[in-house]
């Protein structure tokens, strides 16, 4: 995954219209009633996200319906999954830690005495 993709979503604009594609098609007309800058403005960042990838238009008239595109999430994706094996790996062996602690806790006398007060 390239650095500019991750440049690309942190614009909060762009971040923004990404959220509105979510739900499906839209035309720039709706993107506008949805984000808090004009029609060029919407209009630009729409070609930015085009031009990365995150989304396609199709034309109707004289309207444009912009959708987004799975690639660059699937990136995305994959890019995330190389470290979130890497934090699961950290937490498989933190709760394995914390089932040894409990077990030696559970078999000491003392222990087993202060949590029946409890």
């Amino acid at each position: 995954m390239h650095v500019s993709v991750l440049q690309t979503l942190a614009d909060p604009t762009r971040f923004q219209i990404i959220e509105v594609l979510r739900s499906g098609e839209h035309s720039v007309n709706d993107i506008v009633d949805n984000v808090d800058i004009d029609q060029s403005g919407v209009s630009r960042h729409l070609r930015i996200l085009q031009g990365a990838g995150f989304v396609s238009v199709r034309p109707e008239g004289q309207k444009r319906f912009y959708f987004l595109r799975p690639e660059p999430f699937r990136d995305i994706d994959a890019w995330l999954t190389q470290y979130r094996q890497l934090w699961e790996v950290r937490l498989d062996k933190f709760g394995q830690a914390l089932a040894r602690k409990r077990g030696a806790n559970e078999s000491h006398p003392k222990a087993r005495k202060s949590s029946r007060r409890e």
